[in-house]
C-alpha cells in the first residue's frame, strides 16, 4: 500500500504556521481551519504575545472559550514613567 500523499489543507496550515508572526488579521479564516491552526501553532510551541492577539481578535467563541480552558492570559507588562515630574 503506498503511503497517501499531503492533502491541501494539511500543506495549507503547515504553510500559514511558519508564517504565523507575519500575518496581520485571520478574521477571514473560518473557524474549523483557524482551531486547527491554533492547536497545530500550541503544539509547535510558536504563541506568542502577537500570535494570541491575532486569534483573540478574531472574535470566534470557540477559540476564546479554548484560549479560556487552557487558561492562557496576555501578559501584562507595567510600563514606567520615562520622566519624573514634580507630583511625584
Amino acid at each position: 500500500m503506498r503511503p497517501q500523499a499531503p492533502r491541501l489543507l494539511s500543506l495549507t496550515i503547515d504553510s500559514a504556521l511558519l508564517h504565523i508572526s507575519h500575518f496581520c488579521d485571520l478574521s477571514s479564516v473560518p473557524d474549523p481551519i483557524l482551531l486547527q491552526l491554533f492547536s497545530r501553532t500550541l503544539q509547535a510551541g510558536k504563541l506568542t504575545e502577537k500570535v494570541l492577539k491575532l486569534f483573540t481578535d478574531t472574535g470566534s467563541e470557540e477559540i476564546l472559550n479554548l484560549i479560556h480552558s487552557l487558561n492562557i492570559r496576555h501578559i501584562l507588562t507595567p510600563v514606567l514613567p520615562t520622566r519624573c515630574s514634580e507630583k511625584f
